[in-house]
């Protein structure tokens, strides 16, 4: 019941059953805030919980399930009686959602709390480094909900020292123009780490969340019709020419794509700019839904069965591209695959017979059982009959450390060093000046490590289905087609959208009812 109340503290306040039933509990935690200035409070546990915030929303759940399973790189087709869920998944395909829809409640309050748990650290006499990363969670935090809801709210204040106080809500430009002010503020008081400390707010995360908001500036302001200004395309020329000049990353070699979301990518990664870290002991969770939502129950590690990619996606990739999948050679692989060299594809697009990697021998479905285990490239949204546990390519891009019992070790990407690249490919093509290389070597320099032959030449088109390939499943594939002007557009399993309403989610029901500086977007309001 505390939780809940937590919940409405942190994010603008989820109504929940039994709430009238919490008074005495939340006196308690109302005097708790009331003597929020003591001393004894340290504020790097609370910017640990400020950092912990972020995996749930991040980590193949609610933020990732709005950023993907509503775009052609993602599906969670009802399998049956599995995965209905009352339509929940089917609608965030389908683009028929409406303001009820859990997955965008959950996202909200979560994105909420980390804004709020962020904040909360500066209350408490940081250090100047400690409040420089508590500020860079919240802005990370609300430029996402930003991007899915179209507005971004903020506690801080007397919103923050007493919840009756409905926090501010902060319209698009207001919102771009405070988070641009921040990281700016910030900048000089982040450490400059590299790969092996992306889990810390560090300077080329703050320059590569500077990077997306200008990038997506012009498509935040107006959804359906967005423009580029090259003032903002040269601030991304710029900050990519910074992150470049740091020499702290480089392209992963060639086979080494995957090291980048390996059980030790702390340690492998060349690329990784921001992670969210998960230690198993420590701190971290949730990372374990990249396998169970997509893997079979008979698989090792055994799964939900649920989510897949769509043909016409996976058919982006050539034979040849590494991306698309291999069997990855890593030390927390510690079954039969590995030590007796089955060599069985591990990683990327699972298609086709799948095999223990245990026995080597082709697994069989649960039911029937005397169906082979045989993921296929037809899926329909509402599956059933004898395809009803195979239907669909499931996509792993996590390697699964078999090395521990519990948390696993994996840390979740944010930020990668490809996608400075491709960010800045994209920013000279949309008429940004002053860089000192052009698109095409940028994407080719990506492409020559990935197994693919390089391009002779470079449209935005091209460049998108280059994102797709590179960035797949890792919580951008919204954002890009909104940007490239295609989320609208039909696709497998999905129509075309009859109202650009959907470029923007509903502000969730819950949440505007108990905050009323929040409005309803536009074409919501009769749902």
């Amino acid at each position: 019941m505390k939780s809940r109340i937590l919940t409405y503290i942190f994010a603008i306040g989820a109504l929940s059953a039994g709430f009238t039933a919490c008074t005495k509990l939340e006196e308690e935690f109302r005097s708790e805030l009331q003597e929020g200035t003591s001393n004894n409070v340290d504020p790097a546990g609370l910017l640990v919980t400020a950092y912990t915030s972020l995996n749930t929303p991040y980590q193949h759940d609610q933020r990732w399930v709005l950023q993907e399973i509503s775009t052609d790189a993602a599906m969670a087709p009802t399998r049956g009686g599995d995965w209905d869920d009352n339509g929940m998944h089917r609608s965030i395909h389908l683009h028929t959602w409406n303001p009820d829809n859990g997955y965008m409640n959950n996202t909200f309050v979560n994105l909420g709390s980390a804004i709020y748990n962020a904040t909360n650290v500066l209350r408490y006499n940081p250090s100047a480094q400690q409040a420089a990363e508590a500020r860079f969670i919240r802005a990370i935090a609300m430029f996402d909900m930003l991007d899915l809801f179209g507005v971004a709210v903020l506690r801080e204040g007397d919103a923050l020292e007493d919840f009756r106080t409905p926090p501010s809500v902060l319209q698009p430009q207001e919102a771009i123009d405070y988070l641009i002010n921040e990281l700016n503020g910030i900048m000089g008081d982040l450490p400059n780490n590299g790969p092996t400390g992306a889990y810390v707010a560090n300077k080329n995360a703050a320059r590569t969340l500077l990077m997306k908001i200008y990038l997506n500036k012009g498509t935040f302001l107006n959804r359906q019709s967005p423009t580029f200004d090259a003032a903002d395309m040269n601030k991304v020329i710029s900050l990519a020419e910074e992150i470049m000049g740091s020499g702290l990353y480089s392209v992963s070699a060639p086979g080494k794509y995957f090291d980048n979301f390996a059980p030790d990518n702390d340690v492998k990664s060349t690329e990784n700019i921001y992670t969210l870290l998960n230690k198993n002991g420590e701190r971290g969770g949730n990372i374990d839904r990249t396998w169970n939502t997509i893997a079979h129950y008979n698989m090792l590690p055994g799964g939900w069965n649920g989510w897949c990619t769509l043909s016409d996606y996976y058919d982006k990739f050539s034979a040849s591209d590494e991306r698309r999948g291999i069997y990855y050679d890593y030390p927390a692989d510690t079954t039969s695959n590995r030590t007796k060299g089955y060599h069985r594809q591990n990683v990327g697009f699972l298609v086709g017979q799948q095999y223990s990697y245990v026995t080597n021998q082709p697994l069989m479905a649960r039911n029937p059982a005397n169906t082979p285990l045989v993921f296929t490239r037809e899926v329909t949204i509402r599956t059933s009959g004898a395809t009803i546990e195979t239907a669909g390519i499931r996509p792993i891009k996590y390697t699964f450390d078999y090395s521990v019992t519990g948390q696993r070790n994996n840390d979740w990407v944010v930020f990668r060093y490809s996608d400075v690249l491709l960010m800045y490919a994209e920013a000279i093509l949309r008429g940004g000046t002053g860089a000192s290389t052009t698109p095409l070597a940028l994407v080719n320099s990506i492409r020559v490590n990935r197994g693919v032959p390089a391009l002779s030449s470079l449209t935005l088109d091209e460049l998108l289905d280059e994102r797709a390939r590179e960035l797949y499943w890792e919580g951008w594939r919204r954002q890009d087609l909104i940007r490239f002007g295609k989320f609208l557009q039909a696709w497998q399993e999905k129509p075309a959208d009859p109202d650009p309403k959907t470029l923007v989610y509903p502000i969730p029901s819950q949440q505007i009812a108990v905050n009323p500086n929040l409005t309803q977007n536009p074409g919501y309001n009769e749902q």
